[in-house]
């Protein structure tokens, strides 16, 4: 697809992944709307990239919504919807909290069906679109520690798939895309230490990789693809 004038939506923009796409896609000529939790995060990442910043929780059906029309109003249409916003837990299971794992799947799963529902309705009726879920390589195999987040990543996987065995025959394309560990602050957020490293990926290669994906001409897409660091050193 041509990105010049498109519409991209991205959630959880405010920051690492996402804003590093926002960053991508406004360069190659999309228009650009983001959302984000916290306020004063969010809108300095959004007049800092020049793009429209919404205040929405994912996991908030009322926020989808509402995000949904500000879009329509503020750009007009929607050509690609990219649903980065996730949060994460590390605990073992026999110190597995139900708050903590029902705030990872509200966020990671519940959070990117509503805003997956809102976008394919949109994208059904135009008989367009492309839908990109921000998975991880969590999503291929399980480890300790990752009860919640890694079957969060599962069930996205198993989404998506869902989706796009629904949407083809409406030229709606459905990526998912399973990055590696990248430097961002996830993992403080999540936790537990990331030591950092220039060998190690950075957003912008993940954000780079998106662009390139959508890029393909329309006729054909690249359902899955996973980004590891060559040779990362912690």
């Amino acid at each position: 697809m041509d990105l010049k004038n498109a519409v991209a939506l991205i959630t959880g923009g405010s920051s690492g992944i996402g804003r590093a796409a926002a960053q991508v896609l406004t360069q190659a000529g999309a228009r650009v709307a983001i959302t984000g939790r916290d306020p004063e995060r969010l809108a300095e990442a959004a007049r800092s990239l020049g793009v429209v910043g919404i205040q929405a929780d994912v996991a908030n059906e009322a926020d989808v919504l509402r995000t949904f029309r500000e879009v329509a109003q503020k750009l007009g249409d929607l050509d690609v919807l990219i649903n980065n916003a996730g949060i994460g837990v590390r605990k073992e299971l026999i110190d597995m909290d139900r708050a903590s794992f029902d705030a990872v799947f509200a966020t990671n799963v519940t959070g990117v069906m509503l805003m997956s529902r809102e976008a394919a309705k949109l994208f059904k009726e135009r008989k367009r679109g492309n839908l990109i879920n921000i998975s991880s390589t969590a999503s291929l195999r399980g480890a300790p520690n990752g009860t919640a987040y890694y079957a969060s990543k599962f069930a996205l996987r198993g989404m998506t798939e869902c989706w796009r065995a629904e949407l083809r025959k409406y030229n709606v394309r459905v990526f998912l895309i399973n990055p590696s560990e990248v430097i961002t602050g996830f993992a403080r957020r999540a936790g537990f230490p990331q030591a950092d490293n220039p060998s190690k990926l950075q957003s912008e290669d993940i954000a780079h990789m998106i662009k390139a994906v959508l890029e393909m001409n329309s006729r054909g897409f690249t359902p899955e693809l996973s980004v590891f660091a060559t040779n990362p050193v912690d």
